[in-house]
């Protein structure tokens, strides 16, 4: 696994070892926490770049980020 560039090689062993011991529940709650963290900045800078859309546009917005328009349906893309 490639190291991040703005973290250490001992920020990132104690940071893997911390993540090693949460146990496999606790993980996924964290992974849960980072994509809703991720998805509510996604959305406050599509808001920033378009004020004029809708709720609905910019959820059809964050879907066209998160997946290829060929995945999405017709009323989405």
């Amino acid at each position: 696994m490639m190291r991040a560039l703005d973290t250490t090689a001992e920020a990132e062993a104690l940071q893997r070892e911390i993540h090693r011991r949460l146990g496999g529940p606790a993980r996924l709650r964290l992974a849960l926490d980072m994509s809703l963290a991720a998805r509510a900045l996604t959305m406050a800078r599509l808001r920033r770049r378009h004020p004029d859309f809708s709720e609905l546009d910019l959820k059809k917005a964050l879907l066209r980020q998160a997946f290829t328009t060929d995945n999405l349906p017709p009323p989405l893309r």
